[in-house]
């Protein structure tokens, strides 16, 4: 029965009957009812029983094992005296009696006050001084007033048997309140009744009943935070003294978060974590690099003045200050532990995949692979956004998948109470802003940002929490923003009331270090010269930022030593050794064929297995998805891991990779690529949750982190990759030039015009082309296995690291015609940039048109072609756009002196590559003495849909623009 109903009944006039059904049905079936009254009836005297039994005609006898686990045995009876009576209760307490009515009237007095003690459980952070503000006054809640229970005035003073719940055999009603309302309804207030695992709710439950923050910190631990908040106070006043007109998205009004997040680290740290990753907004940035992170100040400064964080003599476009991240070592607890905060964009939220795909990159790196507690994240959020961005729910959802869990993520909310100029009443639906991740059963810690050691203590039991379960939790720190959105903003323009009452409100720091000089933990010249050396440390650093100037980039240190930038002007058609040689060719195809006797392989892939096995075997007809494991098994024989990830990238969207194939009797699982030979690095791929956002953020932060392992994320189908747009604008494009930061990260994504609709047609080629410049990443639309074979291997082979994104092909998977020899994958072959012709045509100097084209559209063209028997039209492939190929595109068009030169696409006029090779091509063209000097378009016309959704009309569109091209119509 629900607590709810529970409740109800106990409340009705027929106490005495529903308690006597409640115990017969607790006698028959302990786990069928309530667990708080499944604890008090195993507790009962045995008056107390006697009286049950006999209203219920049951009789109680210890079982061995109910649904959550042994039921508890009784207690032992209470003490008597002498005589045989009861002995004497605690002081003030009454002693019961044998009476029948006395006795279930004790009965009735424990189950009303075990109920209230639930309730402020559950609801007591309703009634919790979260405010420091003082404008959001909690209502009395009903469930929470002893009335509700039927209790009077008259019984505040009466002893209540509680066996022990919070911690007292016998408490009065008077001191039950005091403890529920100091535990639940002060500075925090906790939710934490809707998680499920009993140990952790328990857990949660013992370390914050009887308020122990109340009494928690020495001297030695109040000095520090106040230190901690000085240091965060003292920072923005400098700034806001010395550059008073520039943008900083301070963070005035929650200076708590400082101290929160440097007992989160020391926490942690204490407890083995050895390596903290951060993301965070733009809120509080430049705090958190200085204070937690340890960036200098004068570094900070400097930036003010306009100086680069880029060194002199690297290039790239640098970002705003707030925007940046950093790293460090400190010591903590006698070792070192590595700190990182993450750069972000004004994009809020996207950086919080970034984060935790970086924090499951480094475990797996250390070997971490079982607990994953030695690397933490921390993600900042704010109210708003927390609320609001929905890859902070596609994050929390990956929390636990066994592909992308980390062991927990520590999520601190700086609570401003409002976003740009929105209210809570605007923001979010729910209660709270941290309501999201109640969907995944967090426990969330809300508090008063102005009581900083109520801070400081939630923040000291998420980190315990995180490395005790392994599970998120959420600190939702409930402060304001002393200014507007930023700091030349005028926030009382909509928030009059808001603004006026922040007018009159003393800082955290103040307030702190009053109560310190009251209580007499630190006196307030004490307090004062504290803020005046780091005063004066500020100024000393203002003064070293005149001259300050970066002095090297740290991006190409650590594990990413031994790679090197790439500068705009170096050669773009360097053939990288990505070859391998025929017998680990041979030992990798053998072991993608070889299956266990034992192991019960569906009857369709055996055979699947057996023609690859003849593929490799013959050295011919190799098809994609060979290509790939060989790709993926070369590189695991050299030493590095493969990681891939997305939507079915197991079996693959078109049932073409099988790279885990499952027991068809067991469901057992049986990886090819991880059996190739001992001692080998692993393979993992992952079927990822419904997401885009978000794991592709997690894939580009592993990627981050680990330039030694490829990290591949699939789109099931390339349209949905628009759903991680923000990811591949904001990161996967630009990071380097913005941040210093280089990824390997590649992104397949399945392309191809088969008459399957606008959402089953498009990977959306020109976005990524239009994302390209600098040498920023590789964009490709491969038509053979072995390019893509080449094209994965060039990742790692390359002495540096860009983001590769393919199309990659839906038909092409089974083509006859897209298929590799072994001897493309063997010494003395390579990536090819441009494949030229490779049928025998008519004399070069009579080819009367040169079709260009890329991707799958080329077969259609080659079949067309062949059997319509046309020889004066040659069909040269670009496989890589960009960088473009601009070289092999040149020595592939020379011998075509007469010919017009055409490009042909699938997509419509305005989509595909056509707008971005148009000119790429003329460049080219005007290179050589050749008849054509531009070349012209053919394909389907400019459309908003990128494709028809009627099967009829996509026929009739492909073969028209295939007989166009051709010559033919």
């Amino acid at each position: 029965m629900a607590g709810v109903d529970i409740l109800a009944s106990a409340m009705s006039g027929a106490n005495a009957a529903f308690l006597a059904d409640l115990y017969a049905r607790w006698v028959e079936k302990p786990d069928s009812v309530d667990p708080s009254f499944a604890e008090l009836f195993a507790a009962l005297n045995d008056e107390a029983r006697a009286v049950l039994e006999d209203a219920s005609g049951a009789s109680w006898a210890p079982r061995t094992r109910g649904k959550f686990g042994p039921d508890p045995e009784p207690p032992p009876a209470p003490r008597k005296d002498g005589k045989g009576a009861p002995a004497a209760a605690p002081t003030g307490a009454a002693t019961p009696t044998v009476d029948k009515a006395a006795a279930q009237r004790a009965v009735l007095d424990s189950i009303r006050a075990l109920m209230l003690i639930r309730s402020y459980r559950v609801r007591g952070h309703l009634e919790a001084q979260l405010d420091p503000l003082g404008l959001q006054k909690p209502a009395p809640h009903q469930e929470l007033t002893p009335a509700t229970y039927g209790f009077t005035d008259a019984d505040m003073d009466r002893p209540i048997f509680l066996d022990f719940v919070l911690g007292k055999e016998y408490a009065t009603l008077r001191e039950i309140l005091a403890i529920c309302r100091a535990s639940y309804c002060g500075s925090i207030g906790v939710e934490f009744m809707h998680i499920q695992d009993p140990d952790q709710k328990s857990w949660i439950q013992r370390r914050i009943e009887g308020a122990p923050w109340l009494t928690a910190f020495g001297k030695a631990e109040k000095t520090k935070i106040l230190q901690e908040l000085t240091e965060a106070e003292g920072f923005e006043a400098f700034c806001a003294k010395k550059y008073a007109t520039t943008k900083r998205f301070g963070l005035e009004g929650g200076e708590s978060t400082i101290p929160a997040i440097e007992t989160v680290i020391e926490t942690a740290a204490s407890l083995g974590v050895n390596e903290v990753t951060i993301g965070m907004a733009h809120r509080g940035r430049l705090n958190v690099l200085v204070n937690v992170v340890k960036k200098p100040y004068s570094a900070v400064f400097s930036e003010f003045k306009g100086v680069s964080a880029h060194p002199e003599d690297v290039q790239g476009s640098g970002d705003v200050k707030y925007h940046l991240g950093t790293s460090t070592d400190i010591e903590i607890a006698g070792r070192m532990v590595h700190l990182s905060l993450q750069p972000n964009p004004s994009h809020l939220e996207a950086v919080d995949p970034v984060v935790v795909g970086k924090v499951r990159a480094r475990q797996d790196m250390a070997g971490d692979t079982k607990t994953r507690r030695s690397v933490m994240g921390i993600t900042l959020h704010g109210d708003a956004a927390f609320a609001g961005q929905g890859v902070v729910y596609e994050t929390l959802a990956m929390s636990q998948l066994i592909g992308y869990r980390t062991g927990g993520t520590i999520h601190i909310v700086t609570n401003n109470q409002i976003g740009f100029t929105t209210v809570a009443a605007h923001a979010y639906s729910g209660l709270y802003c941290t309501d999201v991740a109640k969907s995944i059963q967090v426990p969330i810690l809300h508090v008063n940002g102005d009581d900083p050691e109520a801070v400081v203590f939630c923040a000291r039991m998420a980190a315990e929490f995180r490395m005790q379960f392994g599970a998120d939790i959420v600190l939702d720190i409930v402060c304001y923003r002393r200014h507007g959105h930023n700091e030349t903003d005028e926030p009382a323009f909509t928030q009059p009331i808001m603004y006026g009452r922040i007018k009159e409100m003393r800082t955290t720091r103040a307030l702190y270090a009053e109560r310190l000089a009251r209580e007499g933990s630190l006196s307030a010249d004490e307090a004062k010269a504290m803020y005046d050396a780091f005063n004066a440390t500020l100024e000393e650093a203002f003064q070293a930022a005149q001259s300050f100037r970066p002095n090297k980039a740290d991006w190409l240190e650590g594990h990413w030593s031994g790679l090197k930038a790439v500068a705009v002007g170096e050669e773009v058609e360097k053939l990288h050794e990505t070859a391998v040689g025929l017998d680990a060719l041979r030992e990798v195809g053998a072991a993608l064929t070889r299956v266990p006797a034992e192991f019960n392989v569906n009857p369709k892939i055996a055979r699947q297995l057996e023609a690859k096995k003849q593929a490799i075997e013959t050295g011919e007809g190799l098809d994609w998805a060979t290509g790939e494991a060989l790709a993926f098994g070369t590189l695991l024989l050299e030493g590095h891991r493969v990681r891939l990830s997305g939507e079915d990238v197991q079996r693959g969207t078109f049932s073409h990779r099988h790279a885990y194939l499952i027991d068809q009797k067991t469901q057992a699982e049986y990886v090819p690529l991880n059996n190739i030979r001992a001692g080998q690095p692993r393979f993992e791929a992952f079927n990822s949750l419904l997401s885009e956002f978000g794991v592709l953020g997690f894939e580009y932060g592993y990627s981050l982190a680990d330039p030694r392992t490829l990290v591949l994320w699939e789109a099931q189908f390339g349209d949905f990759a628009n759903g991680a747009q923000v990811i591949i604008d904001q990161f996967i494009a630009s990071a380097e030039t913005k941040w210093l930061r280089m990824s390997g990260l590649v992104m397949l994504l399945p392309h191809g015009y088969e008459g399957q609709g606008p959402e089953h047609s498009s990977a959306r080629l020109e976005r990524y082309l239009q994302l390209c410049a600098e040498r920023n990443m590789r964009v490709g639309n491969l038509t053979t296995p072995a390019n893509y074979f080449h094209a994965l291997r060039r990742q790692l082979k390359a002495n540096y690291r860009k983001p590769l994104v393919l199309m990659t092909p839906k038909s092409l998977l089974r083509h006859k015609l897209a298929v590799s020899s072994l001897a493309d994958f063997a010494p003395g072959s390579g990536f090819q940039y441009v494949i030229p012709e490779i049928d025998a045509i008519a004399p070069d100097a009579e080819v009367k048109r040169v079709v260009l084209c890329t991707g799958k559209v080329y077969y259609d063209l080659l079949q067309e072609r062949r059997e319509k028997g046309v020889k004066d039209v040659a069909i040269v492939r670009l496989e890589q756009l960009y960088p473009f190929p601009q070289m092999s595109l040149g020595k592939a068009l020379a011998p075509y002196v007469n010919a017009e030169v055409v490009w042909c696409q699938e997509e419509p006029e305005n989509m595909g590559a056509w707008s971005f090779v148009d000119r790429r091509i003329e460049k080219v063209l005007g290179g050589l003495e050749h008849k054509a000097r531009r070349p012209r378009y053919i394909g389907r016309e400019e459309a908003a849909s990128p494709a028809t959704g009627l099967a009829r009309i996509h026929q009739q569109q492909q073969e028209m623009l295939v007989r166009q091209a051709l010559r033919l119509a």
